[in-house]
């Protein structure tokens, strides 16, 4: 395997101080699994390199999290202890940056009872989209790669060579193999929040989703907006919480969804992994659930208060990087970002300019995001007021 530590210092400094956009005197709060240690010191150096207070490391073992659904009793499934959910509000009172790590290997999970799964989501946590919807925290996730992981997004090479095909990977999405990442991401940022200004302002009755498996029709609020992933915090700190990312998206009316929708690709959910999704909707909820793999696991979650409903609507269009690649990375981070796509469960509500339209986007502890498209031309058509309107012809928005 090729020597990777320029690439992950790179990857180091684009995602705290461009992705989290680490402030001087911050605390950054940073969740990794164990297979991380090397990215996480990386991660550690930037940050301190850039003024931080202190920075605090969650740790996560898939191992751990195996013992307790294979022997925990079945009611204890869904506890979190107090202090998990404390230690998020604390660092929101603090206004402190935040850092995932994504990408491991749930294959550690095989043989366990899928319905076991869907009732365990750790590492995420119910405190995670409140504080998301609070604005008080400038954070990002990125991809690290890892032995683990490398080889089970390619089995079929030797480890090494898996290994390195996917850091060839990583580097290619996150832009780290141009001169300037910075400067990359921010041309491509101008162009995505352009696409997103330019929906914002035909105000949208409904998105008309087609292809195979998919005729879906989405309901919109009034006052939505349609966003790029560049957040900004109550403080007016920029910050970009995933990188990389491709799309725009808005909250649609969780009341007004209806139709049939197929994932074009595999869903992995915090070690639960589902294939072959099957959806069906009507007046916003999900009415019939089928899956090829996982369906008791997709069932549990959508079981949860609030799963059944939509919270996302994200388009992607045919500039990205990921969706060329046709790599299917397990990795919700990056595959979601390899299409258009739709996410089960709670709903971002500052894509929503009107207080009364905010308290009606859908309200779960869930967040489960899966692709409806290819990376070309993957949505059909707009609805306007009944009118029918283009939207993506030969990968380009034509808005």
């Amino acid at each position: 395997m090729r020597d990777r530590t320029r690439d992950l210092e790179r990857l180091a400094d684009l995602l705290v101080g461009f992705g989290a956009n680490l402030q001087p005197g911050q605390i950054l709060a940073v969740t990794a699994y164990y297979d991380m240690a090397d990215a996480v010191r990386a991660i550690t150096r930037a940050a301190y390199g850039r003024g931080a207070r202190w920075v605090d490391v969650f740790w996560w073992d898939l191992l751990v999290k195996r013992a307790r659904l294979e022997l925990a009793p079945e009611d204890s499934l869904e506890f979190v202890p107090p202090w998990i959910g404390e230690r998020l509000r604390w660092l929101s009172d603090e206004r402190a940056a935040r850092l995932a790590l994504a990408g491991s290997d749930s294959t550690v999970f095989d043989g366990i009872d899928p319905s076991r799964m869907g009732r365990d989501l750790m590492p995420y946590a119910k405190e995670i989209p409140e504080i998301v919807n609070a604005r008080t925290t400038n954070w990002t996730a990125g991809p690290c790669p890892n032995p683990r992981w490398a080889e089970r997004v390619h089995p079929e090479l030797p480890p090494d060579e898996a290994l390195d095909k996917l850091w060839d990977e990583i580097v290619h999405v996150c832009r780290l193999d141009t001169d300037d990442p910075v400067e990359a991401w921010r041309e491509r940022m101008r162009a995505i929040v352009a696409s997103a200004i330019r929906m914002s302002e035909r105000r949208f009755d409904a998105i008309h989703l087609q292809g195979p498996g998919t005729d879906l029709t989405v309901g919109l609020l009034p006052s939505h907006r349609w966003l790029g992933a560049d957040f900004t915090t109550v403080e007016g700190l920029t910050h970009y919480p995933n990188l990389p990312t491709e799309e725009i998206f808005t909250t649609p009316d969780p009341e007004r969804v209806d139709g049939h929708v197929s994932a074009t690709m595999p869903l992995e959910v915090y070690g639960s992994f589902m294939s072959g999704i099957r959806i069906s909707f009507a007046g916003g909820r999900a009415t019939k659930v089928d899956a090829d793999e996982g369906v008791e696991a997709l069932r549990s979650i959508v079981a949860r208060e609030g799963g059944d409903r939509l919270g996302e609507l994200a388009l992607v269009d045919g500039e990205g990087r990921i969706g060329p690649l046709g790599t299917v990375f397990y990795e919700t981070l990056l595959d979601e970002n390899a299409a258009s796509h739709i996410a089960l469960g709670n709903a971002y509500t500052f894509p929503l300019e009107d207080e009364a339209d905010q308290a009606r986007a859908n309200r779960s502890d869930i967040h489960v995001d899966f692709m409806i498209g290819s990376s070309d031309v993957d949505v059909d058509g707009l609805t306007l007021e009944g009118e029918r309107v283009p939207v993506l012809r030969g990968g380009a928005w034509q808005i």
